[in-house]
């Protein structure tokens, strides 16, 4: 399993960023569906989809090291992993409650967890 990626790539689309971009939200909300959309893209990549979203959660900690060794920041490197960890705890639980895999998750049911959280 590679947890390698480009030091700034993006793993969105430039259509979902369009779409994102383009919704009737708020700023603030769609900065919100396009972090957990960032986020879930990032999960899909370095997670094994046999498990649920990060049960164990020894491969996000692994990944965020890795990452943050580009910044030699020991705070940085905590505070990402937290938030990263909320993240997918966010959309676990989200995906649970839909009876859906986090694969399967898609922009609508992030639009959808971010409304409910307003």
């Amino acid at each position: 399993m590679s947890y390698q990626t480009d030091s700034f790539s993006n793993p969105l689309s430039d259509e979902i960023i369009k779409n994102i971009d383009q919704l009737n939200l708020p700023m603030i909300q769609k900065q919100h569906v396009r972090l957990l959309a960032h986020c879930l893209a990032i999960f899909k990549q370095i997670a094994n989809d046999k498990m649920s979203l990060f049960q164990e959660d020894e491969i996000l900690k692994e990944w965020c090291d890795k990452q943050s060794q580009k910044f030699n920041d020991n705070n940085f490197n905590q505070l990402f992993y937290e938030q990263m960890l909320s993240a997918a705890k966010k959309l676990n639980s989200y995906s649970q409650s839909v009876e859906k895999s986090y694969t399967e998750l898609d922009l609508e049911d992030l639009i959808t967890l971010v409304k409910q959280n307003w």
